[in-house]
């Protein structure tokens, strides 16, 4: 498995190590390192092992995945954007089950569209909500939750472009359940 500062360089992208996020805006002291030290490190206060805390594992991922695409495969922003579209359009109550489902789905979708691209909004207006703005604002687990969730909802509004290429996906979706 490729490694962020891989598919960067495959990207074309100079990753920033001082500073805020050259991607997101976060206040970190390291750049995108930081960022996704506290992505990766920073929400262990939630338990994600209880059914009802499962849906902001999927808006972390989905959140700072899309607010960082440089780092990611190509396909990355179909996927986190139409399991965005799938919870927050169609209130899908997203489980660990669901996510390999759609990664399939998108296998055969993307056969046929090897041109489409989502171009990712400008670099600091995917979200102003960050990842240290999770952890810096966030009091207890019930605030931090409520923070994730606008997080989220913030990012997946900024790819608005794109809404009804992944609606299109999200129909197929749910009607191969």
């Amino acid at each position: 498995m490729q490694d962020y500062i891989n598919f960067a360089e495959k990207n074309g992208v100079t990753l920033i190590g001082n500073g805020k996020c050259q991607f997101c805006g976060a206040n970190t002291k390291r750049g995108i390192h930081e960022c996704l030290e506290i992505f990766n490190l920073g929400f262990q206060d939630i338990d994600f092992s209880k059914i009802e805390n499962h849906i902001y594992r999927f808006l972390i991922v989905d959140a700072h995945t899309l607010q960082h695409s440089e780092i990611h495969g190509r396909w990355n922003n179909h996927f986190h954007l139409s399991r965005l579209h799938l919870i927050f359009k169609y209130h899908i109550k997203w489980t660990y089950q669901l996510s390999p489902k759609l990664s399939d789905l998108l296998n055969k979708y993307k056969v046929d569209k090897q041109n489409e691209y989502l171009y990712p909004p400008k670099k600091l207006e995917r979200g102003k909500i960050t990842t240290t703005d999770i952890i810096e604002k966030s009091i207890n687990e019930i605030e931090m939750k409520s923070l994730i969730k606008k997080w989220a909802f913030e990012v997946y509004t900024k790819w608005n472009a794109y809404h009804n290429v992944v609606d299109n996906i999200a129909l197929d979706f749910l009607n191969s359940k």
